[in-house]
């Protein structure tokens, strides 16, 4: 029996408590999950392990059949084979997936082609590309990242927010507000250029084998570094190129598999940060979100940039010049994973405090979305539906920024929403005038059931700052 599978069962004995289920009773996702906590126990007890039964695990039915159930619910579009959900679920999922563990079984799986698009930014006229493989690979990667994940997850830093179960941005936030309240003012607000694409593949490789020993699983994690991308050729065709194979470096943003190893390398950062003395001499402590970070210190913030320079540049990696700020907050604000940090004024008396809000570029983001949901095109439809959609966004945007001084802003989402809905209305029902008459803001918030933000802060204790 593999030590990971004797690890599985003596785990199981020692969580025996009261209503514990027996294995047979198990589904298969409380199987997986099971392993994974047997996995994550081990690795966080015994920091130098390496693991070496790792691959038959990705190919198991209960990981496979977990795997497609998250890539079903993430949604997304085809491949380069387009193959879609629905075409599988038609073939016969469990057919499907059995397939593909044969293939991984017996070795003769390949990933196909990433297919890739372009998302804008938004700086106008500028985008970045993101990568879509097939549904075949993204189960595949999916299932392997379920069982690396709980490994990696042990060995991250605190200071890693991005892409990890039981932290989230919202985390990232609080930190940085904490820290600016106990002196660390000085900030380096970084920005690398191109993370994702720059990451190099053989020092990620060390990283990976620091922990993993089955060489099958690593063969499976370099053909998925080094996939093609299909890409339009700019006259109505398709192109194949393979820039990661040519020069041994980027993780295809797009996949299953880029969150993990992109903080698995990340992680490289902020270990030399400690290791190397500089949180020490400058006392000063990395936040990091995926590929955005800030460093938040008491010494000068350009001799901390300097020093993430020189550590940029060790691991290959580098600073973009032009989007890197050395501040000293809260004097001079601080934007970062769409909060403004800096002074805030209490309504009440004028006092200043440091704190945050949600910056004006996120609420002008919502607002434009507000917009864009109540244009003409949407007029034949009905207003549940407009009202319906209006709601989601609103409130998905509220769910994140819910931290800090958020009232002024939800009151300008608040007027915003409630002009474009009475606008619609009226175009809908051909209202010339009297429009504030017939489509009063009580009226849209109780009888159309607009979403209004700015009463729900009342007597929740976030939203007191």
């Amino acid at each position: 029996m593999p030590v990971e599978e004797r690890g599985l069962t003596s785990g199981a004995k020692r969580e025996g408590g009261k209503g514990m289920a027996t294995g047979e009773s198990l589904t298969g996702s409380q199987r997986v999950r099971r392993l994974q906590t047997v996995l994550h126990v081990k690795a966080k007890e015994e920091p130098g392990r390496r693991f070496h039964a790792l691959c038959d695990k990705v190919w198991r039915e209960d990981f496979l059949l977990e795997a497609w159930r998250l890539a079903r619910r993430n949604g997304g579009q085809p491949g380069v084979d387009g193959e879609s959900f629905r075409d599988i679920e038609a073939y016969g999922v469990e057919r499907w997936l059995g397939e593909l563990s044969r293939d991984l079984r017996e070795g003769t799986y390949a990933p196909k082609p990433v297919r890739q698009v372009l998302i804008p930014k938004k700086q106008p006229g500028k985008s970045r590309p993101l990568g879509i493989p097939t549904v075949r690979d993204r189960v595949a990667q999916t299932s392997a990242m379920l069982v690396l994940g709980p490994i990696f997850e042990a060995d991250l830093e605190p200071e890693q927010y991005g892409y990890r179960p039981e932290q989230s941005a919202l985390d990232a936030v609080r930190r940085i507000h904490r820290l600016l309240n106990r002196g660390h003012k000085e900030v380096v607000d970084g920005d690398l250029t191109n993370y994702f694409g720059e990451i190099p593949h053989a020092e990620l490789m060390k990283s990976v084998a620091r922990r993993v020993s089955d060489g099958r699983l690593l063969g499976l994690i370099k053909a998925w570094l080094t996939m093609p991308v299909e890409e339009d050729d700019g006259k109505g065709g398709k192109r194949r190129t393979n820039r990661a194979r040519r020069e041994r470096k980027g993780v295809p943003q797009g996949s299953p598999a880029s969150p993990t190893l992109s903080n698995i390398y990340m992680r490289r950062f902020i270990l030399g940060w400690k290791k190397l003395g500089f949180a020490q001499h400058f006392c000063a402590e990395i936040v990091s979100y995926a590929d955005d970070f800030c460093v938040l210190g008491k010494a000068p913030a350009a001799e901390m940039l300097a020093a993430v320079t020189w550590l940029m540049g060790r691991l290959k990696l580098t600073v973009n010049d032009q989007k890197t700020r050395c501040l000293r907050c809260p004097e001079e604000p601080m934007e970062f994973l769409g909060y403004r940090f800096g002074w805030n004024y209490r309504p009440s008396r004028g006092q200043a405090y440091i704190g945050n809000r949600p910056s004006k570029a996120s609420v002008q983001s919502i607002c434009r979305g507000i917009s864009e949901l109540t244009q003409s095109r949407h007029v034949l439809k009905e207003p549940a539906h407009v009202v319906a959609a209006l709601n989601r966004r609103i409130s998905g945007w509220a769910q994140y920024f819910c931290l800090g001084q958020v009232t002024p802003g939800y009151e300008a989402i608040d007027a915003h929403a409630t002009k474009r809905l009475r606008q619609w209305l009226c175009r809908k029902h051909k209202v010339r005038g009297g429009k504030f008459v017939r489509f009063p803001s009580e009226r849209l918030w109780d009888e159309y059931g607009l979403k209004r933000l700015a009463r729900t802060t009342k007597g929740l204790p976030w939203a007191k700052a």
